[in-house]
């Protein structure tokens, strides 16, 4: 009897025997940083710029209690199972899963087929009527791909007609209650007993947080506003030791969160030297001063593509996805802010005839620029994929870069028209302008695996998986948050065209309805994750993971800001790390390039700064920081600055210091004072 749901084989070494870490550690001349190079063909931890000998205790350390909560997991799965579904969902929530893929398989394979083998009468007993576990299984089965559906009988034992808490369901059990509620947010089209479950759950728990205790309060809305099948784990795992106690017989807690942190330590510095490559390549390219009128925010598109890849043996990737991103937002903005009708065309049709020499050069030269810009990323993604994984992506690349283009296009004719296309069309044609389909290609061949003839049809023509995450961003952008882009671009809305097809209906009444066809959009991405499907697990997790990603990149607050982005910003690059002065270094390093590359607003400059613990004896780099942030400041406040910094008490006057003096001239160049 087959397993309902794939057991794909999964490229990261679960395994890591003593002898895997043989060859693990390199030195490496000149630089004398730490190199990680797993046996796996797929795992790697790309160098990482701490001395040599604190980075081989970081890994050492590392690989120890990797080693030992892997021999955990096993023995308490054959043990304990209900325990081990705990195991489980921590290591997910704290987003170091990756790591352990292999043994979840086993595990959860085990657990499916002991459900499904017993008796209908029997499945609530083999969980002690424990509305926790039952809903916990029920949700780890379905996040692999599986129906599930001999779990989910269960659930029904729990919830009676009419929408009342039947008598074996506990509106006390906080627990129960909440796992109930993550789990509903798994739900497909058509599971009625799941949606009548998200709805008891919800009013339950909300019912009962005036009653709770603070922490327990704390827990109850996070959970609510941030359920765990659509939240980034890695945004959400800060305050989970804090959070989170249950059953630990064999004190694999203790471990986790050792692990977990050393990890931490590992994978911040990874994102902080990806930050350093884009950084570079995005200054190299030059397009910020050649094309003024677009968004500059490599750092922006950098979280992107993390959040899209997070497993940390994906430092190539992630870097070479941000450069695809980045080119989504700059078409976009000529589209919309900059181009005219005439020059679109032109460039859509050089776009769509890609080698076609004469379609290149009628362009005007601002679009000349970026086409050759954009041709060499396609060009050396498509080299890197082909030397990788035996496969040239070249002409699957350009069709995406074609039906983007195609779409902007539309929208310009109906603003330059001044038709208004009724909330079918411009949903049809915003999932493509989207830019998700785009993303999700990219993302589909950069990790390479199950690439076929067949695979590369589905994915060419932006199958379900791709549509449905693309319908999410495109109606989360629609709640409202366009405006919020500091621009002065011609984006419609799906609010306006429904408010214009049902006469009468506010604003209020439009995003009531966005946000049901959001919730239903998300139905229809679950439903594609399941099996049998053609795409392999690390491409589901990442389309699922864009789609997780929506919520920070268009949650505006009445500042115009976006605040849940600037926090997951500092935890990833900033936070969690302990403050020797290798790390230090690092995140001044980082700090230094963002601001010097004009990466990331005066607000997100200000912020992170501030979040940097600085010791008392550098504070004069506290202050030289603050003074680069001069190209937003007012001009009292910078000078303010400069006087503070010259003041600073240290071995000797920084008054003369060459990196101050430079400084003060460009700031001064800046406001014509010559």
């Amino acid at each position: 009897m087959a397993l309902c749901y794939n057991l794909l084989p999964v490229n990261i070494s679960s395994s890591f025997k003593t002898d895997h870490y043989a060859k693990e550690t390199q030195q490496i001349s000149n630089n004398e940083s730490l190199i990680i190079t797993s046996s796996s063909k797929h795992y790697n931890f790309p160098a990482i710029s701490y001395p040599n000998s604190r980075g081989n205790h970081v890994c050492f350390e590392h690989e120890k209690r990797l080693n030992l909560f892997k021999n955990m997991l096993i023995n308490v799965g054959q043990e304990r199972p209900s325990e081990c579904l705990a195991m489980i969902d921590s290591v997910q929530r704290l987003g170091i899963d990756h790591y352990f893929q292999e043994e979840i398989e086993q595990i959860l394979e085990k657990q499916y087929y002991y459900s499904k083998m017993l008796p209908k009468s029997s499945h609530a007993d083999i969980y002690d009527q424990d509305l926790h576990k039952i809903a916990l299984c029920f949700r780890l089965l379905r996040q692999q791909g599986c129906h599930a559906s001999q779990v989910s009988n269960v659930i029904k034992s729990f919830i009676g007609n009419g929408g009342k808490i039947y008598k074996n369901m506990d509106d006390q059990d906080i627990d129960g209650l909440m796992s109930l509620y993550e789990a509903s947010h798994l739900r497909i089209h058509g599971e009625y007993v799941l949606d009548e479950a998200y709805t008891l759950s919800s009013q339950a728990l909300h019912k009962w947080i005036p009653r709770l205790d603070n922490r327990q309060a704390r827990l109850v809305k996070n959970v609510l506003k941030h359920p765990y099948h659509k939240s980034l784990a890695t945004f959400m795992a800060k305050n989970f030791f804090v959070d989170n106690n249950g059953i630990d017989r064999s004190g694999w807690r203790n471990i986790l969160k050792e692990l977990t942190n050393l990890d931490a330590n590992l994978v911040q510095s990874l994102h902080k030297n990806e930050i350093i490559q884009v950084s570079k390549w995005w200054k190299d390219v030059g397009l910020a001063n050649e094309l003024k009128f677009a968004r500059d925010q490599p750092l922006k598109w950098y979280i992107c593509s993390s959040a899209c890849f997070t497993d940390s043996s994906l430092s190539n990737e992630r870097v070479k996805l941000t450069k695809a991103i980045s080119f989504i937002y700059l078409i976009d903005d000529i589209f919309d802010v900059y181009g005219t009708l005439d020059e679109l065309i032109l460039f859509t049709e050089a776009v769509n005839g890609w080698d076609v020499a004469d379609n290149i050069e009628r362009l005007p030269y601002y679009l000349k620029i970026c086409f050759k810009a954009l041709d060499d990323v396609t060009n050396e993604i498509s080299n890197d994929v082909l030397r990788n994984h035996g496969w040239d992506p070249t002409n699957s690349l350009r069709k995406t870069w074609a039906k983007l283009c195609n779409a902007f296009l539309v929208e310009a004719k109906w603003f330059a028209s001044g038709q208004t296309p009724n909330s079918s069309e411009y949903l049809k044609n915003g999932i493509v302008s989207s830019g998700v389909h785009v993303v999700l290609v990219h993302a589909f061949f950069l990790l390479g695996q199950d690439i076929n003839i067949d695979n590369v049809k589905v994915i060419d023509n932006n199958p379900g998986i791709i549509s449905s995450t693309a319908t999410i961003l495109r109606l989360w952008d629609d709640l409202g948050s366009s405006q919020d882009e500091n621009q002065d671009g011609n984006d419609g809305s799906y609010a306006e065209c429904y408010m214009r097809e049902n006469n009468g209906a506010s604003i209020e009444d439009a995003r009531n309805e966005i946000s049901n066809m959001i919730e239903d959009a998300w139905k229809q991405l679950n439903e594609e994750c399941l099996s049998p499907n053609p795409f392999p697990k690390p491409f589901i997790r990442a389309s699922l993971n864009i789609a997780r990603m929506v919520p920070l990149m268009y949650s505006y607050d009445d500042n115009h800001c976006l605040p849940r982005l600037q926090e997951y910003i500092k935890l990833h690059l900033f936070e969690g790390l302990s403050n020797d002065v290798d790390i230090l270094e690092e995140e001044n390093q980082a700090l230094e390039c963002l601001i010097e590359n004009r990466t990331i607003t005066c607000e997100e400059e200000t912020s992170l700064l501030s979040s940097l613990q600085f010791g008392s004896e550098d504070g004069w780099l506290s202050s030289f920081y603050s003074c680069l942030i001069k190209k937003y400041d007012k001009e009292k406040v910078v000078e303010g600055k400069f006087k503070e910094l010259e003041k600073e008490s240290s071995d000797s006057t920084l008054k003369n210091n060459t990196d101050l003096l430079s400084c003060k001239a460009e700031y001064y160049h800046q406001y014509g004072e010559y």
